[in-house]
């Protein structure tokens, strides 16, 4: 009875009922209530009259939460009808919020008690702006200030506003606003703050009032980025935040004010003004905090007030040094103030915070790039002299020269003066190579003299071939000295910070994703059990600062990092933390020295580490450094190669670690042998100097002793690597004498178990049998995915057997499922009968996948798998069916091509409606796997065999054209993607195919209906770039005139339409209006006509649908980062170039090369 009261909303709502009902929901009533609560206040949310209560219930009701439901009310009608109610209605709206507004903060007592209250308030108020301000409310702002002006605490209230109106324009309008709204509003703020800073200069100047001025002060904090710059050096207002900087209750408002000072970046004009903002800073600044102070022991021990002012100052310095470091490197002055500063942002990474370290890392990141890209660019006089603004002239010539230079060996050359035209003298390079970068020190030190021969000096022997001495030439002489010299003195002027920052960077390291052996929070050590995403970042931003680093000053990278070892093994600095970072951090930097020096350090490292390990007790001690090892001989397969017994040490070093039965040790040794034969595989078939025969023959002999203590998966990793080893292999019998050798025990094991089988099948069904088939199988999957094609040999031994095998588990399962039920397919027996399927599909489709595209092989393996594998897919019961099979069958489709079009029908009739109709349609979570893997077989078929598309009938094309709608439905982003690939495959082919017109003509209006559909949903975000293409190839194809046929029908469309385009244009203004009653028609007609128009640009296309989707309402600005993840992409690829083109930045171990090490 209650509830139908409520409902009936023709008279004022009974407001005390309401308050009840609100009380119910948040009371701790029974469920029922509860649940009967939210079902009423869902109702009367969704009641499209329910806000014209809302007045009413605001002046009726004293209880908070009541008031709150009646804001979330009408907050949705601000949001999504605002435009389309009466003028009147919305006045008055908007006059009663200002009204209550004004009221409740106009007095002290009230505001404070309706603190929440009124902030919500203030939230409906902006949002009203929004839609209203400045087109039909051009006095806000003058009313604002005006308001502000009679009351403290209105003017508090005033400014609480004024800081959500700026974060909601300026901070949280991508995705809540159109570009063009966006920028109206941005306009309206910026012409009107005048009144704004006045109202806050003079409330800083004038009020004594502590809460009126921190709110005053976060306004300013919310305005300062936008702002224009003369609000803030011409007037007093800089002057007035650092006066309230060493006052300890504002003082980190300020801090935040002048970092948003300090983060602009708008030329030189104000450089004077931040020179003596930021001297004025220091100076107090060491008096809140002298430089003497132990920064992270300060905040371990300090307030949270007082940690929030060390993560402010984190932000304050580096937010400065990224736009105006160059400013204080000036003078000497100015030079004293910021290493001191410098010396304080080092402090502050030593704070054991993860968030105040990663503000500290992301500057010395970018300030240690842009030393290191103006040292890398000095051999490129050009690049440099950009760096440095300078102006230069290009020579029409290039004088070459090959020249083998030795130490003080002078190459004369002739005078080439007269031939270079334009040019009236002709300079001396005198080079100085840096004997341990020659690659980067070609031009590192340079004096340009008038005329006169070219001679370089090198302290060994190098040969230098094309020297290109003439690429530029500077317009003034002596100008590249004075650039050169600029740069030297920039590099000395940090070289003191930067040698601290190695040390900060090696004490610091972020553990890499290769090292699994860590220390729990009860300091044991174990093995890890889930990777920490945020430390792997972490590693890789670390990681990239020290090569730059290390680029920068090799010397003081090895030194600092020979020192840390050196006190490990005398025990002086003895942790395991400390030898992890260090170990990290070695490894880390691979490939960013010269080979030579490379050398020279790995060997003193390694040798290091190893009488680290023999010296030191404890079997945790030697688990830590095992790992440390394993980690930083992994990281280095260049020397690896280069040094033969340094290989074999290490090899056998591993094979020592697969003994050691602590936690984490043996997987390790198996991941870094595995990679590091990845890398050297050459290096163990070929007889190296001083041995009898290949290291993987004597391998193979030792094989069983090797293993002996290994889990089945670590075995499964060995196999791996040793088939990486065998592919090397360039002799065909040697090949298969050492695979034959390498599968000796599981075939050995194979052979009997397939004996007593023949004996008695019955024996196949004992547990420990099918554990050993199943391992026998991984093990042989593991080979064949490092020997491909190689593999063919071994395969064929089990192939037909292991077919047998599988359709008699097969039957098993079957059989189990058929008489104990659905619960059956969960015993462990059927699940490790299931196992063995899988993995039989895994090894053919990984061998197939692997091998090179021989069709003998084909034809070969893929007849006798149609029944025992296609055949018993169809005949298995529902739960029994393997979705590995359809991925299977994919993997043949995608490899060998139109050569199966004569299948296609055969595997369509095994695998289609089965699995469709009776795994998939039914809902959208059963099944998962089998979802995605028949939607990679649909796409195969119609990449590859179109053609036999194109034979099914009308009925099964439906069926397929059905499934597609459904996976691209589907909200797993997989399916989803795989669907909306599988259909534009279609429209593709389609199009280009006899049946054009009669296709379109019955799947047009669907496909485009239920794009529309997932694309203006908020569950199918991520496929937004591919929602795009279809539609833009659908209004592309009406537009090319390939439809020569309508799309409407014309018995039942009364209306002749001039055209296809005329037709889909009205269709889709119709669907769209009556999907979004929101909107009106002439904003939808706009869309339509847009979505025409810019058809063939993609860009402004899919710009054009981003700004529907915010205007239609659907999209808020919770996360819209999908409907940018192209340009995300892109962005990524270019970054990886650059990383390509910088020695080490990429590991050695990550790039895809053949590492030729023959």
């Amino acid at each position: 009875m209650a509830a139908e009261k409520l409902r009936d909303l023709s008279q004022p709502m009974d407001v005390a009922l309401l308050d009840a009902t609100v009380a119910a929901f948040y009371g701790t009533g029974s469920k029922e209530e509860r649940t009967a609560a939210d079902q009423i206040l869902r109702e009367l949310q969704n009641n499209p009259d329910m806000w014209l209560q809302v007045v009413h219930i605001l002046q009726s009701t004293q209880n908070l939460n009541t008031k709150f439901f009646a804001l979330q009310v009408l907050e949705g009608v601000i949001k999504y009808r605002w435009n389309a109610l009466p003028v009147e209605q919305r006045d008055g709206m908007k006059n009663y919020i200002s009204e209550v507004i004004v009221q409740l903060s106009s007095n002290e007592a009230s505001f404070r008690r309706e603190r929440l209250y009124v902030n919500k308030l203030n939230i409906i108020l902006v949002q009203i702006l929004k839609h209203e301000w400045p087109a039909r409310w051009r006095s806000f702002i003058p009313d604002l200030v005006s308001a502000a002006k009679t009351s403290e605490t209105i003017c508090e209230n005033c400014m609480a506003i004024l800081k959500l109106l700026s974060e909601e324009v300026f901070d949280f309008s991508r995705g809540e606003m159109t570009q063009q709204k966006i920028k109206e509003l941005k306009q309206s703020l910026n012409s009107e703050f005048q009144l704004i800073h006045e109202l806050c200069l003079y409330v800083l100047s004038a009020s004594q009032r502590t809460e009126l001025i921190r709110a005053t002060l976060a306004t300013l904090h919310a305005f300062l980025s936008w702002i224009p710059l003369g609000y803030i050096f011409e007037s007093p207002l800089l002057e007035t935040l650092l006066k309230f900087f060493p006052v300890p209750s504002y003082r980190n408002l300020t801090l935040q004010c002048l970092t948003e000072v300090a983060a602009l970046n708008f030329g030189d004009f104000y450089n004077m003004q931040y020179v003596k903002m930021y001297n004025i800073f220091t100076v107090q600044l060491q008096s809140i905090l002298p430089p003497t102070t132990n920064i992270p022991e300060a905040y371990a021990h300090g307030s949270s007030e007082e940690q929030a002012f060390i993560q402010n100052l984190a932000l304050f310095f580096t937010s400065f040094y990224k736009s105006h470091i160059r400013v204080l490197e000036s003078s000497q002055e100015n030079i004293t103030t910021l290493l001191l500063g410098l010396e304080y942002l080092i402090g502050i990474s030593y704070v054991d915070d993860t968030e105040v370290f990663k503000v500290c890392l992301d500057y010395w990141n970018s300030l240690v790039l842009e030393l290191f890209e103006a040292h890398h660019n000095l051999d490129n006089p050009a690049v440099a002299a950009n760096l440095m603004g300078l102006q230069h002239l290009k020579v029409e010539s290039e004088f070459k020269v090959n020249a083998v230079i030795s130490l003080k060996e002078e190459v004369s050359m002739p005078d080439l003066g007269t031939e270079l035209p334009g040019i009236r003298q002709v300079w001396e390079f005198k080079m100085f190579l840096n004997d341990l970068d020659p690659t980067l020190g070609l031009l590192n030190r340079m004096s340009l003299i008038c005329c006169g021969p070219i001679r370089v000096f090198s302290s060994n022997q190098r040969v230098v071939s094309h020297l290109d001495a003439w690429l530029t030439i500077p317009l003034i002489p002596g100008m590249v000295d004075g650039l050169g010299s600029q740069l030297l003195q920039r590099r000395h002027l940090y070289s003191g910070p930067m040698s601290k920052l190695r040390l900060l960077m090696i004490c610091r390291m972020a553990k890499p994703e290769e090292v699994l052996i860590v220390e729990d929070e009860n300091g044991n050590i174990v093995r890890e059990t889930m990777k920490d995403n945020d430390v792997l970042v972490q590693y890789k931003i670390m990681r990239e600062t020290l090569i730059y680093l290390s680029h920068l000053d090799h010397e003081d990278t090895e030194k600092q990092m020979l020192k840390k070892l050196s006190k490990q093994l005398k025990g002086e600095d003895w942790t395991w933390n400390n030898l992890n970072t260090l170990c990290w951090a070695i490894g880390s930097i691979s490939g960013s020295m010269m080979e030579e020096q490379e050398n020279r350090f790995l060997v003193m490292v390694i040798r290091d580490l190893l009488n680290l390990c023999e010296i030191t007790k404890g079997k945790d001690n030697k688990a830590v450094i095992a790992s440390n090892i394993m980690y930083v001989v992994g990281q280095y397969p260049k020397f690896l190669r280069a040094h033969w017994k340094f290989l074999k040490t290490v090899v056998n070093k591993l094979f020592e670690f697969m003994h050691e039965t602590h936690p984490g040790v043996q997987d390790m040794a198996c991941d870094t042998f595995l990679k590091i034969v990845q890398k050297c595989k050459r290096k163990f078939v070929i007889i190296q100097v001083g041995e009898n025969e290949p290291f993987v023959s004597e391998l193979l002999s030792g094989l069983p002793s090797t293993i002996t203590d290994l889990e089945p998966h670590q075995i499964h990793t060995f196999y791996e690597s040793v088939g990486n080893m065998i592919q090397a292999e360039s002799d065909p019998q040697k090949r298969d004498e050492y695979l034959q050798r390498l599968m000796e025990l599981p075939n050995q094991k194979w052979a009997e178990i397939i004996g007593q089988a023949r004996q008695s099948v019955d024996f196949l069904k004992d547990l420990d049998v099918i554990r050993t088939v199943l391992n026998i199988l991984q093990t042989n999957t593991s080979v064949a995915t490092s020997l491909g094609t190689y593999f063919l040999s071994q395969i064929t031994l089990i192939f037909l057997d292991m077919l047998n095998v599988y359709r008699m588990y097969s039957e098993l399962i079957s059989n189990s499922i058929a008489e104990g039920g659905p619960f059956a397919s969960k015993t462990s027996y059927v699940k490790l009968l299931r196992s063995v399927k899988r993995e039989t599909l895994k090894l053919i489709e990984t061998f197939l996948d692997k091998a090179e595209d021989q069709p003998q092989i084909g034809k070969q393996f893929v007849p006798p798998m149609m029944d025992p594998v296609l055949g018993d897919y169809a005949r298995n019961v529902t739960d029994a069916r393997e979705s590995e099979v359809l991925s299977l069958f994919a993997t043949i489709i995608n490899k060998y091509k139109g050569a199966m079009i004569d299948d296609v029908p055969r595997i369509f009739e095994a695998s289609f409606q089965c699995t469709l109709e009776l795994m998939i349609t039914k809902n959208f979570e059963d099944y998962p796997e089998h979802r995605l893997k028949f939607f990679s077989l649909l796409r195969a078929i119609a990449t590859h065999c179109f053609p036999a598309l194109i034979r099914l009938s009308s009925q099964q094309l439906k069926l397929v054209m059905d499934s597609i709608i459904w996976a691209f439905r589907h909200t797993e982003r997989n399916i989803a993607e795989t669907g909306l690939n599988l259909l534009l495959e279609m429209l593709k082919n389609f199009q280009a195919s006899e049946f054009c017109n009669q296709f379109y003509r019955t799947y047009f209006l669907t496909i485009e209906q239920e794009i529309f559909a997932v694309l203006t949903d908020t569950f199918h975000k991520p496929g937004f770039k591919l929602h795009v293409l279809v539609l833009q190839h659908l209004f592309c194809l009406v537009e090319s005139g390939a439809l020569t046929e309508p799309l409407w029908d014309v018995a039942t469309v009364s209306y002749s339409y001039p055209n296809n385009m005329m037709f889909v244009r009205e269709y889709t203004i119709k669907l769209l209006s009556t999907s979004f009653p929101n909107m009106t028609t002439t904003e939808v007609t706009q869309f339509v006509n847009g979505l025409f128009e810019s058809r063939n640009d993609l860009s402004t296309f899919k710009n054009h649908i981003r700004d529907f989707l915010v205007q239609s309402k659907e999209f808020s600005a919770q996360d819209n980062k999908d409907l940018y993840a192209e340009e995300a992409a892109a962005q990524r690829e270019r970054e990886r170039q650059r990383m390509l083109s910088i020695p080490g930045l990429i590991a050695p171990n990550e790039i895809q090369d053949e590492m030729l090490d023959s």
